[in-house]
């Protein structure tokens, strides 16, 4: 009853009432990032299959400028991400706007994180399995390493919740997360400012 009813439920009224909440903070990043990202704009939107695989457009805060090399070709994503775009990430601020995603009913609070659709094609049968739910603006592979972890390993979390999703599970996992997010752990994959791509062979 709490997957199929409850838990869309309790989303939606938390979203909503921590969208209005957080627009103290949302509204002084906008202003900040407008500036730092050099005219590359302050929303990010792109893509991302949903439950189902169902395609919806994904909303962040954009943390990184557009700025390319002589030949057109982005510069890489270490060098075009900011000191303001850098303290957004690591206090997971980018992912507040994800807010409007959880009350339009695109996401949930608590899920496995929408990745890329080209990955889609890439996953075996079990991992696959991470699109039986809501993706979420945190999950469990988030208080479990996020992005310090191998894409088998976050896989392995994905699915797992998936199958053993219930309210105590999901207190766990905000709890975990409200941690996290003071300590900053697992922000990036070593040696990387993000998680590198998914081969199908991670």
């Amino acid at each position: 009853m709490y997957a199929n009813c409850l838990k869309r439920v309790i989303d939606f009224t938390i979203a909503l009432c921590g969208f209005l909440v957080s627009l103290i903070i949302l509204i002084p990043t906008i202003i900040f990032l407008h500036f730092a990202n050099k005219g590359a704009g302050v929303f990010f939107f792109q893509p991302r299959p949903g439950k189902n695989g169902k395609i919806f457009k994904v909303i962040k805060f954009k943390t990184m400028t557009d700025e390319r090399d002589a030949a057109g070709n982005l510069l890489p994503d270490e060098v075009r991400l900011t000191k303001v775009g850098r303290f957004v990430r690591s206090t997971s601020i980018d992912e507040l706007p994800q807010l409007i995603n959880v009350i339009k009913g695109d996401m949930s609070l608590i899920g496995p994180r929408p990745l890329l659709v080209q990955y889609l094609p890439l996953y075996s049968p079990e991992q696959a399995r991470r699109h039986e739910v809501r993706p979420g603006i945190t999950g469990w592979a988030q208080i479990n390493g996020r992005n310090s972890i191998s894409w088998k390993q976050k896989f392995e979390y994905d699915v797992w919740y998936v199958d053993h999703i219930s309210f105590l599970l999901d207190l766990k996992i905000i709890f975990l997360t409200v941690k996290k997010v003071f300590v900053r752990e697992g922000i990036s994959h070593e040696g990387m400012a993000t998680m590198e791509p998914f081969n199908g062979h991670n």
